[in-house]
């Protein structure tokens, strides 16, 4: 496929830069691909669509204060460095910037009780740095770095929580699983009281989300790699629901990318943690989930190619051209879609 498949103009005023005040306000297109139909409800009435013993799958991951400035020991200037993943407690893969000014084997002073050195580097800004502890072991350090927020949005909320989902608890990613900024404690329950089981994923979401593809053959692209877990438990009670016809809702195109990375040759998804490259596009053949709630994406981005893949191109065209139309708000504090 051409990249240009997937890309479309989007009014600048439709690109969301705050979150709402309540959560769970947010608009929800609802689309049955099935039946070809869209609907516009609001994110409160996602329980209505769930039923006794289905699934939803969320993504626990919570994004890190990976962002600060450091300076180099040996001429004291300044370079601005952002974690993109860890190997190791003092190991990190890292943008640097500007990398011109750094060299391998040199160090910078990044708080009192905090230094890194360059170990690696290439031209593009990726680097790997070595820090001299574990810097979020540093109470300097977690005071000092900053969440990373995506450059559409130009000014970083008030409220440090807005780009965290109210589940995260697992520390690693670089950006939100935005999908599921729409949930609110009071919502969970509902859908918990409905006999509706919430079971979790871990998937470090990487740098890579926020950046489009760049080669003409979508085919070409070489997708980023991200951590993942994927519980026992959770896959118990994946497996059960689709046993027992019951549905499983992916929360994010993160959950997606986890459930469908853990596929086993019957179907079923099994339990494990490892590295994930899986790039899904058109098309695709869905074996670990049901539904899908997702946001509005990017274009050209890999978070589209997945909407193509699962809802089909056409309809997902109809759905984003008709989402422009009514004005919904689009990218990660944007409105939601609900897709059947």
């Amino acid at each position: 496929m051409n990249i240009r498949d997937f890309d479309y103009e989007l009014p600048q005023g439709l690109i969301a830069q705050t979150p709402l005040e309540q959560r769970d306000l947010a608009r929800l297109m609802v689309v049955d691909r099935a039946a070809g139909t869209i609907e516009h409800k609001g994110f409160r009435d996602l329980p209505s669509y769930l039923h006794p013993r289905d699934v939803i799958v969320v993504n626990d991951t919570r994004v890190n204060e990976a962002s600060f400035a450091c300076h180099k020991d040996a001429t004291g200037a300044a370079i601005d460095v952002l974690l993109t993943a860890r190997k190791s407690p003092t190991r990190f893969m890292a943008l640097v910037r500007p990398l011109k000014r750094l060299h391998v084997g040199e160090t910078c002073t990044v708080t009192s009780d905090v230094s890194l050195r360059l170990l690696e580097r290439n031209d593009d800004g990726d680097a790997t740095v070595e820090f001299s502890r574990d810097p979020y072991a540093s109470d300097e350090f977690r005071a000092k770095a900053r969440v990373q927020i995506p450059p559409y949005i130009k000014q970083f909320p008030d409220d440090p929580g807005a780009y965290q989902t109210v589940y995260a608890r697992e520390p690693g990613s670089v950006a939100a699983p935005t999908a599921g900024l729409h949930f609110t404690p009071e919502l969970l329950a509902r859908i918990r009281d409905l006999g509706t089981d919430i079971q979790h994923v871990t998937l470090d979401v990487g740098l890579g989300t926020f950046q489009p593809v760049r080669v003409e053959r979508v085919e070409d692209h070489h997708m980023h790699t991200e951590r993942f877990t994927l519980p026992e438990e959770t896959a118990r009670a994946v497996n059960a629901a689709r046993a027992n016809r019951a549905a499983v809702t992916a929360i994010g195109t993160t959950v997606a990318r986890t459930l469908e990375s853990c596929i086993n040759p019957d179907g079923t998804v099994r339990a494990g943690s490892g590295e994930t490259s899986i790039f899904i596009y058109p098309p695709h053949e869905f074996h670990g989930f049901d539904h899908l709630v997702t946001n509005f994406h990017l274009p050209k981005s890999t978070l589209l190619m997945l909407v193509g893949a699962y809802m089909g191109m056409e309809l997902m065209w109809r759905a984003y051209h008709e989402a422009i139309s009514e004005r919904y708000r689009f990218f990660s504090f944007g409105d939601a879609m609900l897709i059947l």
